[in-house]
């Protein structure tokens, strides 16, 4: 599955990309993520996630590679369920690039996830996916601007992260989904309502 995400911080490209070297401070940006341990370009973590009532916990590793000349970064991803079958692997490239309004960070993400959360389908995973990112903007920004105090506080390494809300990010649009089939359905019930009613009379 390829995911592919577009955003802009209010920042110039060089203090961006320089932002981007510490993985240990972008890491808290991440809505449900906690950097564990990081040892050069190598690096493991943890994410939370919940859907509904359910809450699934990954446990990870990732490597890094940057090149300088594109301002680009590259992220190996692997991992699977602590308590389940599930596992998830990703291949994430951000690039950075010069923007009307500061940096415009582009994110192609190559998913393959197995388990429970496969079950949303590309599109909505899409969708989720654009809430997602747009919060880790919000929050690379705060960062950008010194701005801690509405910014992701520090986790210290072997905390508990906060589980990321998949459910709630993805019924907005289960229930879009839904309202063209849910219409169609009700409109005929009407319909077959009013004929009966005139075959009565």
């Amino acid at each position: 599955m390829k995911l592919d995400h577009t955003f802009t911080v209010a920042a110039a490209p060089d203090d961006a990309w320089k932002l981007f070297h510490d993985l240990g401070r972008v890491a808290p940006c991440m809505p449900g993520a906690v950097l564990d341990t990081l040892d050069g370009d190598s690096f493991t973590g943890r994410v939370k996630v919940k859907i509904g009532a359910v809450q699934m916990s990954y446990r990870g590793e990732g490597t890094v590679t940057r090149e300088e000349a594109s301002r680009s970064m590259r992220l190996e991803l692997s991992g699977s369920e602590t308590r389940g079958a599930g596992t998830a692997s990703a291949t994430v490239t951000a690039t950075l690039a010069a923007g009307a309004d500061g940096t415009r960070v582009h994110v192609r993400t190559d998913l393959d996830i197995t388990g429970r959360p496969a079950q949303f389908g590309r599109g909505i995973m899409t969708e989720v996916g654009d809430r997602l990112v747009q919060q880790f903007a919000d929050r690379l920004e705060d960062l950008l601007r010194g701005d801690l105090g509405s910014g992701p506080e520090p986790v210290a390494a072997g905390a508990e992260p906060e589980a990321v809300d998949i459910g709630a990010a993805a019924l907005p649009v289960l229930l879009r989904k839904a309202v063209v089939p849910t219409a169609a359905v009700l409109l005929t019930l009407l319909l077959a309502r009013a004929v009966r009613r005139r075959s009565r009379g």
